[in-house]
């Protein structure tokens, strides 16, 4: 059986560096997000709480991915791989059942995984971190795909980090040398990943629990468009949503998992499948379109650029 093996370390990512720094042609990504073993019979107030449901979906995906032509560049998870938080007496199985499963991706498709709240916990310690690290890699790093810049943040640091405020405070040194960095790259796009959103549907919505509150969001949110990112890929509503800051998208992707009511005034199990968004990269646009896991299409047609 296929072994996960961390592959982020230094705030890199082994395999996806210098080498993919050039634009080659047009490419596909694919971009998952909230797998989150556990979530269905946890909503469903099922006692004992399994995963076998979500473990389903997984193997849907990883074998739709594996047969795709032609062959993502790489495959990123946005963050909430398991649905117990830190210290939950089943966060360690549900952690070895998500290993295990994504470890049968094609290991000729890089898979990034991003940290979310249920990983990292709702108020991230130093240990919940280091936890993660050990077990998925660096919580944020940066690498280079067929000629675009790739940076993926710990979106909690941005929600709460009263308890490692000086671990916000490194990301944010990292993150703006990358974004200064990027400027003078000549990357054909600017692209992030992360699990919260910093909006749902509009740049100016009020504060929320799925997304990020203004005073954070609206500087941030310049500070992207200052250097030029082009997209910003999330995930946490299990819905999918999204919208643009003066001409920057920002994605929300529905869940692998277990999706929400589009009734957003109730929490209540979502009638949408559960899925996978399929993103096409070429050397002036991003496109993208969202697929339930039976519906994914084994052929990806690039297409043409969006000029």
């Amino acid at each position: 059986m296929a072994e996960f093996r961390i592959k982020t370390n230094d705030r890199k990512y082994e395999g996806l560096g210098d080498n993919e720094k050039e634009w080659k042609g047009p490419f596909c990504f694919i971009q998952g997000a909230d797998p989150q073993y556990g979530m269905m019979d946890d909503m469903a107030n099922k006692t004992p709480i399994t995963w076998k449901a979500e473990i389903e979906l997984t193997r849907k995906a990883v074998a739709a991915i594996n047969k795709m032509k032609p062959k993502p560049k790489f495959f990123v998870v946005c963050g909430d791989l398991v649905h117990a938080f830190p210290g939950d007496a089943q966060k360690e199985e549900q952690e070895a059942d998500f290993l295990r499963e994504f470890a049968k991706v094609d290991p000729s498709i890089p898979l990034v995984c991003v940290c979310g709240n249920h990983d990292v916990g709702n108020t991230p310690t130093r240990k919940s971190i280091q936890h993660f690290r050990n077990k998925f890699g660096d919580d944020y790093f940066g690498f280079w795909a067929g000629g675009v810049r790739c940076l993926v943040l710990n979106s909690q640091l941005y929600e709460d980090a009263s308890m490692v405020e000086e671990l916000k405070k490194e990301q944010d040194v990292w993150l703006d040398a990358e974004l200064d960095a990027a400027k003078s790259s000549g990357c054909k796009h600017l692209v992030l990943f992360q699990h919260i959103p910093w909006f749902l549907n509009t740049p100016d919505e009020e504060n929320e629990y799925f997304n990020i509150d203004q005073d954070i969001r609206m500087p941030m949110l310049d500070k992207f468009l200052a250097a030029g990112v082009s997209t910003i890929f999330c995930g946490h509503y299990h819905r999918n949503a999204g919208g643009s800051y003066k001409g920057m998208e920002e994605v929300v992707t529905s869940a692998m998992g277990c999706t929400l009511s589009e009734n957003t005034s109730v929490l209540e199990i979502g009638d949408t499948p559960s899925g996978l968004r399929v993103v096409k990269v070429h050397e002036k646009s991003i496109s993208h379109q969202y697929y339930g896991m039976d519906d994914i299409p084994a052929t990806i047609d690039l297409g043409q650029d969006i000029l």
